[in-house]
């Protein structure tokens, strides 16, 4: 099997690479680590420009219609260079399953917006002792056919800065005999009454938060596919996340081995380069595979 990137993917990978890289210096990430927002948005806008924040959505909406390979391979070159970007928050979070599982009406309204880097997406898939699949957060229908969310979500990728949060929670499908105990994905407004988004510390220095809903209200509107048959979105939502999230950590972790070889062949113990001692050849031969 063939593993190697397409032309265009390959091209996406270095067109990436050389705005990142060109941006990312050590300064720059020391002055955006020393601020508030944790976001460097020059970057981002760079990015944006470039119209590589649209390469993995569809064409119809905008994008480049490359696919969510394509995401990755930027993925892997912010993962080089650690660059405080929400790309992995906007584009696999919100804008793809938006446009997987969205209507008409939030693609359009949601989807541009965030290509053109104006709208930073997320998702609030994290509970305190539960897994992903499994909210403990709830969606309780209201008559008019909006809904209410009560519950708390951690570790929000750029919960402060987004537009909107796709919140996943539990919604007890009434037609069901047992009570349905499905799940739904609700598009919340992270200005609604009844939110509050708190900063946490994280050791990545990724910027996070912690989603409280009390009695938000989402409209009928805002409801991402079926309330009662979102447990195959959610799925795929966490397939993408964890492969996201593994593209970055390739990324981080090649620059970290090259580092090391380099640091290897100066760094000198009983006059001899320490990548001559069997021992920490064995261990960078160990990081490689």
């Amino acid at each position: 099997m063939d593993f190697s990137l397409s032309e265009e993917h390959q091209a996406v990978a270095d067109l990436a690479r050389q705005i990142l890289e060109g941006q990312e210096t050590a300064e720059r990430l020391k002055e955006v680590e020393a601020g508030t927002d944790l976001i460097d948005r020059r970057t981002y806008a760079e990015l944006a420009k470039a119209n590589l924040l649209g390469v993995a959505l569809p064409d119809a909406v905008g994008g480049s219609g490359l696919g969510f390979a394509a995401a990755c391979v930027i993925l892997e070159q912010i993962g080089r260079t650690v660059a405080p970007v929400p790309f992995l928050p906007t584009v696999v979070l919100g804008a793809l399953p938006v446009a997987e599982f969205g209507t008409d009406e939030q693609k359009k309204r949601l989807l541009a917006p965030a290509i053109s880097g104006q709208l930073i997406l997320t998702a609030a898939l994290v509970e305190s002792g539960t897994e992903p699949d499994q909210p403990a957060t709830t969606a309780t229908p209201l008559a008019d056919g909006s809904w209410r969310l009560d519950g708390t979500k951690i570790c929000v990728p750029a919960g402060a800065a987004a537009g909107c949060i796709l919140v996943t929670a539990r919604t007890n499908d009434p037609r069901a005999e047992d009570g349905g105990d499905t799940i739904g994905v609700f598009l919340l407004d992270p200005a609604s009454s009844g939110v509050t988004l708190t900063p946490l510390d994280t050791t990545n220095h990724q910027p996070e938060s912690r989603l409280e809903m009390a009695g938000a209200v989402v409209a009928a509107g805002d409801v991402l596919g079926d309330p009662y048959a979102g447990r195959p979105i959610v799925t795929w939502m966490l397939e993408r996340a964890t492969t996201a999230l593994c593209a970055v950590a390739a990324g981080v972790c090649e620059v970290a081995l090259r580092t090391t070889a380099e640091y290897t062949k100066t760094r000198e113990q009983f006059e001899r380069p320490i990548a001559s001692f069997q021992a920490v050849g064995q261990r960078v031969a160990d990081a490689y595979i």
